[in-house]
């Protein structure tokens, strides 16, 4: 009997990764490649895809890829496309997946890529047998993923689970997406580095990102220590208001500014208790994501494939 694998594929705006990965969550070989190099989304993949042939005989003759994951900014479960992603050069629909497809020859899932992190929490981290929680990636915006009864919600067209695109601040700042006051402009690495900014006074510079501002904040520096402070009162402030909608067992935090560790968790926990409706105080716990930083994205998009592996229905069958 031959041993399965899954390609993790994660598509991102400076980088392209993939992993085969096995049943049990181990990533047997993994690779990458600039994103930036390839203007063509199908020379992209006919790169990675060529990576991917060439990992497959390094496993071995007794292995065998049962399907391909990917993980993409605007990925669309249902059309298996990219949509108008905003930091890929790529303009418009991209069919990724049929792609893929035609490369590799197996079936391919696609999903944005915050989706796919929450399917690896479930299946391989901190996640495991709930049915109900929310995943949010916190890095350069602010990403989500929620799973309901077992399942990723995505809504009628495939888009749902933005809650960094909630808005939190009416009329507060200009968002990528084009609107002012979403969530992301202020809980995210872009958005505590804004606010550090405006609480120091300092004036913009490349070396100011969220990893300065954490050992400042270490150090005890106050306008860093109250960045993290309004951030966390900010994003408690919406996970709290996000509970009434789904109940979640827990939420788990994920990203570069996750790692600040109790400097984002302890505000987070303060502002979303203080927020709660009181039938779900001390119900639902805030937790660090249980997967590597190194190895999310490639298990998260494998994971679309492990989880729907046994099931007779596909969003688009390839």
């Amino acid at each position: 009997m031959k041993n399965r694998v899954a390609a993790g594929i994660d598509i991102g705006g400076t980088n392209s990764v993939f992993g085969l990965v096995d049943e049990n969550g181990k990533i047997l070989v993994r690779d990458t490649l600039l994103t930036s190099d390839y203007p063509d989304p199908q020379e992209l993949v006919h790169a990675l895809s060529a990576k991917i042939d060439t990992a497959l005989l390094q496993c071995g003759k007794n292995v065998e890829l049962v399907g391909a994951g990917i993980g993409a900014p605007n990925g669309n479960y249902f059309s298996g496309c990219i949509e108008y992603a905003p930091n890929l050069k790529w303009e418009g629909l991209i069919p990724l997946a049929e792609y893929f497809a035609d490369d590799l020859d197996c079936r391919t899932i696609l999903t944005n890529d915050a989706n796919a992190a929450a399917i690896g929490e479930m299946l391989f981290g901190g996640a495991k047998g709930m049915k109900d929680f929310l995943f949010i990636t916190l890095g350069t915006g602010l990403g989500s993923g929620i799973v309901v009864n077992g399942e990723m919600v995505y809504g009628h067209d495939g888009m749902a689970g933005e809650l960094g695109h909630t808005i939190i601040i009416p009329g507060g700042r200009l968002c990528g997406c084009g609107r002012n006051g979403c969530l992301e402009t202020y809980c995210s690495a872009t958005g505590i580095r804004k606010t550090y900014l405006e609480k120091s006074g300092k004036k913009d510079s490349v070396k100011i990102d969220s990893k300065y501002i954490f050992e400042l904040a270490k150090g005890g520096n106050e306008s860093a220590l109250e960045a993290f402070r309004l951030t966390g009162d900010l994003l408690g402030f919406a996970l709290a208001n996000s509970v009434a909608y789904t109940s979640p067992a827990a939420i788990f935090l994920f990203g570069g500014l996750a790692l600040a560790g109790e400097l984002i968790f302890e505000p987070t926990r303060k502002s979303f208790e203080s927020n709660l409706l009181k039938v779900y105080k001390g119900k639902v716990q805030i937790l660090p994501s249980q997967l590597a930083e190194s190895d999310a994205a490639i298990l998260g998009a494998a994971s679309l494939v492990w989880k729907e592996t046994l099931s007779p229905v596909y969003p688009h069958e390839n």
